[in-house]
């Protein structure tokens, strides 16, 4: 844990936020129609500290899903206000913050999704991922879930998966983090919190203004997919403008134009690793064929048809680490 004296006043990085809103949100699972059951705020100021903490049940106005996870029952969740309800004090504890949260996309999005319901547009720009904070001061971790993150700054977890609780711990998580990385002079993993532009019950009038995440995946969440859901996103990307060089050679670097295919849960958001590897110049393919060039997976004998296929067809396999430092080196097309 740094030592405060190192980040004193004369050296705090100016270009640092001014404070932060670390949330936690509980679902009631992880599709684009599912809903939020419970909710937890920590306000800290520039520094890290802890300014107040907030937590409220919300009525999903359906089944509340995983119960054995949350441990939040129809019973218990009948008499909890709706989103709507409680939007205004939500927002009070969001506006002119960045959001924090482990695996930030997955509560933004559940966040941003609930405000379009309620016709509201969350009052934060920017959101911080507290994976992708780790990896930028390469925090010898295990792996990416939050007991991981508590366990290497001595943080005790009381009770898991309960909003307020995980919250708390990542607060104080977060808080030598932020010291490590303004001692260090690291830069902010900051993103952009795009809103919602509109809400339907209509999968074919839904409309949104950025491509939503696939979940919390890979931050050592025990939850199922639920439903089809009404999304749909606006953004496609373009063709990639390479031509296909073959298959992965290990040992060797990516080339522009590779096929690439992805299957299971990433530590970093599906739609974001793709999103980069599309930014190199490789293909993002959907299935596995004989042209798949490399298949990423973190469970390489998971039975499912793209390992399958993999195996057959003599696809070269690595897992996310792996190919996240080939992502580093990308040689160029011919």
């Amino acid at each position: 844990m740094p030592d405060d004296s190192t980040t004193a006043a004369t050296t705090w990085p100016s270009a640092y936020p001014r404070g932060y809103a670390v949330v936690d949100v509980e679902t009631t699972g992880l599709a684009r129609d599912d809903r939020i059951v419970s909710a937890a705020v920590y306000r800290l100021d520039a520094r890290g500290e802890v300014e107040d903490h907030w937590y409220t049940l919300v009525n999903p106005e359906r089944d509340p899903g995983p119960v054995w996870i949350h441990g939040l029952t129809s019973d218990v969740l009948a008499g909890a206000p709706l989103f709507q309800d409680i939007a205004d004090e939500f927002s009070q504890r969001l506006d002119g913050r960045v959001l924090v949260a482990h695996n930030a996309m997955f509560d933004w999005s559940m966040i941003a999704r609930e405000y379009a319901r309620a016709r509201r547009t969350a009052p934060t720009r920017q959101r911080l991922c507290t994976i992708a904070l780790a990896k930028e001061l390469r925090l010898p971790l295990p792996n990416h879930k939050l007991e991981s993150l508590a366990a290497h700054f001595g943080v005790v977890q009381r009770q898991a998966h309960h909003a307020l609780d995980d919250a708390r711990v990542l607060a104080e998580a977060f808080r030598p983090s932020l010291h490590t990385a303004a001692r260090d002079g690291v830069r902010l993993p900051l993103l952009e919190c795009l809103p919602l532009t509109e809400w339907s019950d209509s999968p074919a009038v839904a409309r949104i203004g950025y491509q939503p995440g696939h979940g919390r995946t890979g931050a050592g969440s025990s939850y199922g997919r639920y439903g089809a859901g009404s999304w749909r996103p606006s953004r496609k990307r373009p063709p990639c403008p390479y031509p296909n060089p073959g298959r992965y050679e290990p040992g060797k670097p990516l080339k522009q134009g590779m096929r690439v295919a992805f299957s299971g849960d990433t530590s970093v958001d599906r739609e974001l690793l793709e999103d980069r590897a599309f930014e190199a110049g490789l293909h993002i393919s959907t299935s596995v064929s004989r042209l798949t060039s490399l298949l990423v997976t973190n469970d390489p004998h998971a039975p499912t048809s793209k390992t399958g296929r993999a195996t057959a067809y003599g696809t070269p396999i690595v897992d996310e680490a792996a190919f996240t430092q080939l992502l580093r080196d990308v040689a160029a097309a011919d």
